[in-house]
């Protein structure tokens, strides 16, 4: 086994009411020494390419199409003339950042990218958009799981669940059914594993997340301070230029 994963963490803005948030993004780089897969390149193209080097850049592949999580797709794929794939579903929220193109690969539950000596698995996780995805590589004991899991729980939009029924199903029937020590890479904050989080289900599920109570998610209401978890959404304007 060759391949390996990488981790860049890059940091915009944006801007609630009014007032500013820093916000932290990863992007996940799976590969080996010759050529890698870029996931959920965010904001700077620059920073991502340095981290990937000499190596050929095969894919960008995007859990989903938010613009903070697009915005480094194009330039990174552009370098070595590599596909982008998203899910058709989140076409719209694309175009919103990217007005003149459109991702080269429509991806579909259960396809599969190949890179170094691992596959990744696409796996349809809808619910903080409607074309959200994970990506499981097993032989790695990871899944890559964008907006739809977090370390804290489930991701939000602005604090809030947009599909939140659509969201918990997708975690419960298809990232749950994963071995517990599956390594839960998102794409925001620190890393959780499966086993780690799916003791909190049943309270999610019996509506904890939307009381208020959380149990496991720390970001009930939208923060006062820096998110976590921000995403341009209705009045979210997101700002791409670095401070």
């Amino acid at each position: 086994m060759t391949a390996r994963i990488e981790r860049v963490v890059t940091e915009g803005v944006v801007t609630i009411d009014d007032a500013e948030h820093k916000v932290e993004n990863n992007t996940w780089i799976v590969g080996d020494d010759e050529e890698v897969i870029v996931i959920d390149p965010a904001r700077d193209a620059e920073t991502i390419l340095s981290s990937v080097g000499d190596r050929e850049v095969l894919a960008v592949v995007c859990t989903h199409g938010l613009p903070d999580h697009v915005s480094g797709a194009i330039e990174v794929a552009a370098r070595d003339e590599a596909v982008v794939a998203l899910n058709r579903k989140d076409r719209s929220l694309w175009r919103e950042t990217w007005r003149e193109t459109y991702p080269d690969i429509d991806m579909e539950d259960e396809g599969i990218f190949g890179v170094a000596d691992v596959e990744l698995e696409v796996i349809a996780t809808p619910g903080v958009t409607p074309g959200g995805v994970s990506l499981y590589v097993e032989a790695l004991g990871v899944v890559f799981t964008g907006k739809t899991l977090l370390a804290d729980g489930p991701g939000k939009l602005a604090g809030e669940y947009p599909a939140l029924a659509d969201q918990l199903t997708a975690i419960g029937e298809r990232l749950f059914t994963l071995p517990g020590d599956t390594r839960v890479l998102p794409a925001h904050g620190e890393e959780t594993t499966i086993g780690e989080q799916e003791p909190h289900f049943d309270a999610w599920l019996s509506g904890a997340l939307t009381r208020g109570e959380g149990d496991g998610d720390g970001d009930d209401d939208a923060p006062a301070g820096p998110l976590a978890d921000g995403s341009r959404v209705a009045g979210i304007k997101l700002n791409l230029d670095d401070d």
